[in-house]
């Protein structure tokens, strides 16, 4: 089991993991629909996503401007460590942005069983993006990532 689970580890892009996630609501059961206007949620839908839009290009946008890779599969290749602007308050500013995108589309569709892929997508970069990626960019920085860590959180 132990050996499957890390099989899993940076394997599936997050961009792939928030698409399957927003698919799980959209087929997830309507059973209850949560007591929210149309108004209200195309409001709240369009300040979640573009919220959320904005962190993950700004973080994309820092990591272009440093050189430095984009890939999440391959932490490894990353050829600098990006803590400036947008990283010195969250360590996943891209993962957080797909968050918030995931909670825009959970809060449009209504549905109390939409808001139940959140915290699967939380669990799920947590434990085979995040936490391997950090042990790559601890293996590749060193102390210079064990002090962006202790001064920075992950989802902030």
């Amino acid at each position: 089991m132990k050996r499957m689970m890390s099989f899993l580890e940076l394997k599936i892009p997050p961009l792939v993991v928030g698409f399957a996630c927003f698919l799980g609501m959209w087929f997830s059961p309507a059973v209850l629909m949560l007591p929210i206007s149309g108004i209200a949620r195309w409001t709240g839908f369009g300040i979640l996503f573009l919220l959320g839009f904005s962190l993950l290009a700004t973080g994309a946008r820092l990591f272009l401007k440093a050189r430095t890779s984009l890939s999440p599969t391959m932490p490894s290749t990353a050829s600098s460590l990006v803590v400036t602007g947008i990283y010195g308050y969250t360590r996943n500013p891209m993962y957080l942005g797909g968050f918030l995108m995931l909670s825009a589309g959970a809060l449009l569709l209504a549905k109390l069983s939409a808001w139940l892929f959140l915290p699967l997508f939380v669990a799920y970069l947590t434990r085979f993006q995040i936490i391997p990626e950090e042990k790559a960019l601890r293996a590749h920085f060193g102390a210079e990532y064990d002090g962006y860590t202790k001064r920075v959180r992950r989802w902030a």
